[in-house]
């Protein structure tokens, strides 16, 4: 369980970030214009954590288990989003977070293929 524990820290600044308003968000960052890239930093973030988590457990499929994990989390994170003034569920979220996540994870698996050689 003790694994879990940065996936599931790191999952709920997702939602105390996704739980304030656009107004506190800017607030919060005022150096930052437009938060898009966000969604790609923190799934790459939580794909990194869930995989870390998945390969110490002993999961047989880590990349596509992360990968699903991030997409799951990502649909409540948009469904919850609806549910905040000033937000909405957008597709084009989902789908950076989800291309975060498979950076992450393609960087990861390039990097074992790399070592592997070496």
């Amino acid at each position: 369980m003790l694994y879990w524990l940065p996936a599931l820290a790191w999952m709920s600044l997702i939602y105390f970030l996704s739980s304030r308003t656009g107004n506190e968000l800017h607030t919060l960052f005022p150096f930052i214009n437009n938060f898009n890239p966000g969604h790609l930093a923190a799934y790459f973030v939580l794909a990194l954590l869930f995989y870390a988590a998945l390969i110490k457990t002993g999961h047989r499929h880590p990349y596509l288990q992360a990968l699903v994990f991030c997409f799951l989390y990502g649909i409540s994170d948009e469904i919850h989003q609806f549910f905040v003034p000033t937000r909405d569920a957008d597709l084009f979220d989902l789908a950076m977070d989800l291309i975060g996540a498979a950076i992450a994870l393609g960087t990861i698996w390039l990097a074992k293929k790399r070592c592997l050689r070496s």
